[in-house]
């Protein structure tokens, strides 16, 4: 295939979490002067606070740098920045679909690790040169020699494909452009067909002009003021701005073909425009979609609540701004008994879940209880309809249940040898099956799980890590939903249903949460003047019970001596008070009550 233009080159950087991606980035931006030293801070790729904190990168951020080669030419080098998290898998994949080539990192520390591999099974089936790196060769425990090997059994190359280097010291640098030079091909018209169309690989909102969106162009060009037209959806617009993606956006004339750039659109709702889609020229027809898209649906649900019910009207502010830079979150309107009005959110996992969680907290002040994580089931009833549940407190009644299906996942767990045991007892205790067990080198192993989705979203991976004293990595992906014995527990407080704390279960283990949950309560709920029943319950039947005894004045204390009728007579009246004030009594379920039992559901 012809080269587009021979001086370009695209290409993304895929690492494990903490392989020093971002620290590679900074030092391939600082060699190249692409940004002033006064403005070069570390982690330059990372604008949002928290991604500087937990070390990953939520959002990706491309960028273009000039670099002069040895042959005295100037190249064009587009690095396309890739989330670094298992939740964020089809955004990786839209970005590498933009690139010929990816630097896949490996810590000459750590070796390789779970997201090194799905990473470079994605830049495989998107058919990337791969450039093999070894990082953190300064580092005191690092072990070339041995990760090599992990990489060469990994990938099949040769010793002498893999660069060494130490992004953090610079060293090794120089080698890194001359192999992104010489060995990643330049854009080639692999997907032209006559037609102008371009990827959309990311997007964000600019309150001042609009929806911008990450384009590559594969074929013909795209100028301001052309009218576009997005492929899934046929929603049109007009390009108001086109530009390339230095650290700040530069406007250009034009963006064609082999180009990494951006787009202005006079769109206001970022939900219009999906990650993945294809944009072609209104005036050209029947132009067929790049391939690879798909819409991406929330995998774990979740309530969220102020917890002062005055706040609902910011809260929903908050989240639609937020829903404007991050497409992936879904929000519907949800009353709950209990915890007042709020929202049933949908994230792409449980670290996505967490991190929208937190910026609502950070960036709009929001004070939330959000409901134990749960996943959606498909019921199929009697009737043979197909029912989604995202709420346990929406499952049909038992009576009307045929099946229900859940979400597995495969998971692919690394680790050193040394924790075999400990992976099995966990994985196993969260109903999982396992696949197959691979030696990655001498004491490094692969184990693949079959699991429920809805045994990972709550605290697999810190169990994960505590049981491995941190050196174990998850990676998973979804495989299909498969029906379970399950069954919806219910919480009674006082005979009345506690919507927020109704879940759904597995059968085999619904006494032992229903048990502990009611422990719980017990403890939380301030004791009343009346006796106060703690029921956990699946349908009509009760499972579990615990009973907050009644704060009781002692009647008989006047009572000196005589006969014992008359005490009886005044703890029987003392009796029917309590009764009476148990009908007409109002339990009021403490804050705090909510949150140790929402937080200790991942215990």
């Amino acid at each position: 295939m012809t080269n587009i233009n021979k001086f370009v080159r695209n290409f993304c950087i895929i690492a494990h979490i903490d392989h020093g991606k971002s620290t590679l980035a900074d030092r391939l931006i600082e060699s190249t002067n692409t940004i002033s030293s006064k403005k070069l801070e570390n982690q330059v790729l990372d604008d949002m606070d928290l991604e500087r904190e937990r070390g990953i990168t939520i959002k990706s951020h491309p960028i273009q740098m000039d670099y002069t080669h040895s042959d005295n030419n100037k190249y064009i080098l587009n690095l396309i920045d890739t989330p670094g998290h298992v939740d964020f898998t089809y955004e990786v994949s839209r970005s590498m679909a933009a690139c010929e080539g990816a630097l896949l990192i490996v810590d000459a520390s750590q070796g390789v690790e779970a997201q090194t591999v799905s990473n470079l099974y994605l830049a495989l089936e998107a058919d990337l040169t791969i450039i093999p790196i070894l990082n953190k060769i300064d580092m005191p425990n690092s072990d070339v020699e041995a990760v090599s090997e992990q990489i060469i059994e990994l990938i099949g190359c040769h010793k002498s494909e893999i660069l060494t280097v130490s992004a953090k010291e610079g060293t090794g640098i120089d080698t890194v452009f001359d192999t992104i030079v010489n060995v990643i091909p330049a854009p080639t018209k692999k997907h032209e067909n006559g037609h102008s169309r371009g990827l959309i690989f990311d997007s964000f909102y600019d309150q001042f002009r609009g929806v911008v969106a990450y384009i590559r162009v594969f074929g013909g060009s795209f100028t301001k003021n052309d009218i576009i037209e997005l492929i899934s959806n046929k929603v049109n617009f007009e390009i108001t701005e086109v530009g390339k993606l230095k650290l700040e956006k530069v406007s250009t004339n034009n963006l064609s073909s082999g180009d990494v750039g951006y787009i202005v659109t006079s769109l206001k709702d970022v939900s219009d425009i999906n990650v993945g889609d294809t944009i072609s020229l209104k005036k050209e027809k029947e132009v067929e979609p790049l391939p690879g898209y798909k819409e991406v649906k929330p995998m774990v649900f979740s309530g969220m609540y102020p917890v002062d019910s005055n706040d609902y009207e910011d809260f929903k502010t908050s989240l639609l701004k937020l829903k404007l830079n991050d497409a992936a979150l879904t929000f519907e309107p949800n009353v709950s008994t209990a915890l007042g009005f709020g929202f049933r959110c949908g994230f792409l996992g449980p670290l996505h879940m967490e991190i929208v969680q937190e910026r609502l907290e950070r960036e709009f002040n929001m004070n939330l209880i959000s409901t134990a994580p749960n996943v959606s089931y498909k019921v199929i009833t009697r009737s043979k309809d197909e029912v989604i549940v995202k709420n346990p407190a929406d499952m049909p009644d038992s009576g009307n249940i045929e099946s229900i299906m859940e979400p597995y996942i495969k998971a692919e767990i690394i680790t050193p040898d040394t924790y075999i045991g400990n992976i099995m007892k966990l994985c196993i205790s969260k109903r999982g099956v396992f696949q197959s067990t691979t030696y990655l080198s001498q004491n490094k192993v692969q184990l693949n799980f079959i699991l429920p989705l809805g045994e990972v979203i709550y605290d697999f991976f810190e169990k994960l890590k505590s049981s491995t004293k941190g050196y174990a990595s998850l990676d998973y992906e979804f495989i299909d939903d498969s029906i379970s014995k399950l069954v919806k527990l219910d919480i009674k407080i006082n005979g009345d249903i506690v919507d927020a704390l109704s879940m759904i279960v597995h059968k085999d283990y619904d006494y032992q949460s229903g048990s502990k949950i009611c422990k719980q309560l017990k403890e939380e709920i301030p004791r009343q003047q009346f006796e106060i029943p703690i029921q956990a319950t699946i349908g009509a039947k009760i499972i579990a019970r615990e009973t907050v005894k009644a704060l009781r004045k002692n009647v008989t204390a006047k009572c000196y001596g005589g006969d014992i009728s008359r005490k009886r007579k005044l703890l029987e009246k003392q009796k029917k008070g309590k009764k009476r004030m148990k009908v007409v009594g109002n339990v009021e379920l403490p804050q705090s009550a909510f949150l140790a039992i929402l937080k200790s559901g991942d215990e």
